[in-house]
């Protein structure tokens, strides 16, 4: 038997806003995964093939690896699919295992805007330079890593409100 902590969406408008946060992070991982095949591919093809290896490929399958891990991850977060231990949880009264939980929502939505605040600050930080082997700025390497990291600490923070106890309804009648 192993402890679980199911939570509910939120419903609304803001559930909605978040459930579509959520689609489109999939999406993006979907296509860096797709770019980061489609780039060694070619890698491979042009190695191999023509004897022309380009500078390009390594850059940018670089760029949809990072893109595809952070929302990835983002969106695992969101399911509470993410890694994490829960030996300890398995074992836990249910009081300690509601606080456990909170605790590593709190970690992962201090992590993730660890990611969003410093990633945003490389990105910034290193627009203006190229990025080897590509006409990109170097600073869109960073991109993925703020956005995911913004997305990874809210999700953490829809899971933590989510989780809250709601306090029973008082009905006052005159």
């Amino acid at each position: 038997m192993h402890a679980t902590h199911a939570v509910t969406a939120p419903t609304g408008l803001v559930g909605s806003i978040l459930t579509g946060l959520s689609h489109a992070a999939t999406v993006l991982a979907a296509i860096g995964m797709v770019g980061m095949s489609l780039a060694e591919g070619w890698q491979v093809f042009a190695r191999y093939v023509l004897n022309d290896s380009p500078g390009w490929t390594e850059p940018l399958t670089l760029l949809f690896m990072t893109t595809t891990a952070l929302m990835g991850a983002a969106v695992a977060v969101r399911r509470e699919t993410h890694f994490r231990f829960i030996a300890l949880a398995q074992v836990a009264p249910p009081r300690v295992q509601a606080a456990l939980a909170a605790l590593s929502r709190l970690v992962v939505l201090a992590i993730g805007a660890a990611l969003a605040i410093w990633g945003w600050d490389l990105m910034t930080d290193n627009w203006s330079v190229a990025m080897p082997g590509t006409a990109l700025p170097e600073g869109l390497n960073y991109l993925p890593l703020s956005l995911g990291g913004a997305l990874i600490a809210l999700f953490a923070l829809e899971r933590l409100v989510v989780a809250l106890p709601t306090p029973p309804h008082v009905i006052v009648e005159d």
